[in-house]
């Protein structure tokens, strides 16, 4: 039996973020009902045989998935629960903006057996905030984490962004003083980053507004990492801090490449041997599902190289490492000899030690240019 995890894509949102790349729609309410029964009947309709998984994670992401009133999240977990197997969840996140969960709601999802909240705080500075077109500020972050509380989670995520245009040390700092102090079980912290089609990219493009410089990126990166190390929290990703025990289980699937399904537009799915991915456009999604079609735009079999790059590119993200002694035996020796090459070139920036591979405090920053390193070229043998 394998582990699992299952995502829910809930597209919809009150306002499209400057920096956003998810696919997410403001102002599209009115569908809500209707994208309601279509997920539930593309769950209904899910062709993929699960026998030997065991699902332990659940993960409601968007969008803002807390737009959605409790009896609509039920109805989706209950088509869930008559087609899979889901009693062995230990792990269910929603995603909710500050300011648009009312205590009694996030008691309600914590009666669905939701256990675990997710916060889009991002900053509580009110010019940051402008900025990056989000609606909410600080009070209503502090707001919605007490009530939290209130309803009963003890399980709960903040997200924040760093390297924005405008932001000072002194601003940075302040931000993780007052999250760190209401006491979250897990931090998930990110640079922001110009994502092409977005309207920071425009902006960014067009000279209207300049990035901070990778030097100030990366000193920001280091500082954060020793704040947060002083205050218990343990970076076992990249971009992710927890508290002993408080790790996301779900995103844990997707960097050990456990199989996982997804349901909803634009939701990605992996099942060991291949991956898709369902239309990014909602109208598009229901209506193929309304007729009994497929919302499924995009298919491949990955070959054995792309797993090996994977396994490589994905684990050397987090603080155990990549696991090699996942490569099939057959192709150790051609990945040794790359490894040899590369532990030459990144000596000090990246590690070996058995079967892990790791990345050192001073590697960290160089993550991606290290993961293009580790990529194996085509070879006939392998594809």
């Amino acid at each position: 039996m394998v582990s699992a995890g299952i995502y829910l894509h809930i597209p919809f949102c009150r306002t499209k973020c400057i920096y956003c790349d998810f696919y997410s729609l403001p102002g599209r309410d009115e569908a809500i009902p209707r994208f309601v029964k279509t997920i539930v009947e593309e769950i209904n309709r899910c062709p993929v045989d699960t026998g030997g998984w065991v699902f332990d994670t659940l993960f409601i992401g968007g969008g803002t998935p807390s737009i959605l009133e409790p009896k609509q999240v039920e109805m989706i977990l209950q088509a869930l629960s008559r087609r899979f197997d889901i009693s062995g969840l230990r792990e269910i996140t929603i995603e909710a903006n500050p300011g648009e969960a009312p205590e009694e709601k996030l008691r309600a999802f914590l009666s669905l057996g939701i256990n675990r909240l997710s916060l889009g705080v991002q900053s509580l500075e009110p010019d940051l905030l402008r900025f990056l077109t989000r609606i909410h500020d600080a009070e209503a972050v502090y707001t919605t984490f007490r009530s939290a509380r209130k309803a009963g989670f003890d399980n709960i995520n903040c997200d924040l962004i760093f390297a924005i245009p405008g932001q000072t040390i002194h601003n940075w700092e302040s931000d993780l003083k007052r999250i760190t102090n209401l006491g979250p079980e897990h931090l998930s912290i990110y640079s922001l980053t110009v994502e092409e089609g977005t309207r920071l990219h425009r902006l960014v493009n067009s000279g209207a507004v300049a990035m901070p410089t990778d030097e100030e990126s990366v000193n920001r990166f280091y500082s954060t990492m020793e704040f947060l190390a002083e205050r218990g929290f343990h970076p076992y990703e990249i971009s992710n801090y927890a508290v002993n025990g408080k790790e996301c289980r779900h995103n844990l699937h997707y960097w050990t490449n456990d199989p996982y399904l997804g349901f909803g537009p634009s939701a990605h799915s992996y099942d060991g041997r291949q991956r898709w991915r369902n239309i990014p456009d909602l109208d598009y999604y229901m209506e193929q599902i309304e007729s009994h079609q497929s919302p499924v735009i995009d298919r491949y079999t990955l070959s054995p190289r792309e797993k090996i790059n994977e396994i490589l590119g994905f684990g050397i993200r987090m603080s155990e490492g990549a696991n090699l002694a996942l490569i099939p035996d057959k192709y150790r020796v051609r990945v040794n000899t790359m490894l040899d090459e590369i532990l030459e070139k990144w000596e000090g920036y990246l590690k070996r030690e058995n079967d892990r591979l790791f990345l050192t405090r001073k590697g960290l920053s160089f993550a991606d240019a290290i993961a293009v390193d580790l990529m194996l070229d085509e070879n006939p043998g392998m594809d």
